[in-house]
């Protein structure tokens, strides 16, 4: 459970980011997933990430310190239909290079719409991830708008083109803001990474 979480900074450039001295989980995902309800959900602050029904809201790194122990990072999302060419190449270097530089980044949380069969811009986007070796983990959003076996049947789908990638299946989750089905489990499993985090530096 969280009891506090703050934010702390907005910027275009991962090196003016936090003093990386604590473990730091970033959140991802298409534009309009859901991704700042989901954040308001697992910090129990309805008015922490600007939520809006309109795409592109997030267009910064947005950090938020979480009980002083570590970083939840909101990133813009990806795969814009309504922005500019110069615009979109300037968020995805801005994102790539916060990937691929920020040292204390323990997972990326890649957020994808459970009413959807797998999107190629989802599947591109993890791909990206894996030759990168960075580590993510898959949340399903929405779980609430639709059947259970919907929701699972999409979420196989998914998890199938996962395996034909990698081979493997990824680590995920089945989340709703509304409901706050997957809050439990994914905060669980933050928190697991963080003790493991800071007995690494010991």
């Amino acid at each position: 459970m969280i009891k506090k979480a703050s934010f702390v900074i907005s910027n275009t450039d991962y090196r003016k980011c936090p003093s990386p001295t604590k473990p730091e989980f970033a959140f991802i995902g298409r534009s309009n997933v859901g991704k700042s309800s989901l954040v308001n959900m697992l910090t129990n602050n309805k008015n922490l990430a600007k939520t809006s029904g309109k795409p592109g809201k997030t267009q910064l790194i947005n950090h938020f310190i979480i009980d002083d122990k570590w970083f939840l990072v909101d990133l813009p999302g990806y795969g814009f239909a309504k922005v500019s060419k110069s615009i979109k190449s300037t968020w995805e270097k801005m994102i790539s290079d916060y990937l691929t530089n920020r040292e204390n980044l323990v997972a990326v949380s890649v957020l994808i719409d459970s009413r959807l069969e797998p999107q190629s811009i989802d599947l591109e986007f993890i791909t990206w991830c894996g030759e990168r070796e960075i580590p993510f983990v898959l949340i399903f959003t929405k779980s609430d708008k639709q059947s259970k076996t919907k929701t699972n049947a999409n979420v196989r789908y998914f998890l199938d083109a996962c395996l034909d990638i990698f081979g493997d299946e990824p680590q995920y989750f089945i989340s709703s803001a509304q409901t706050g089905e997957g809050k439990e489990e994914l905060l669980a499993f933050i928190e697991a990474e963080v003790s493991e985090y800071y007995d690494s530096q010991r």
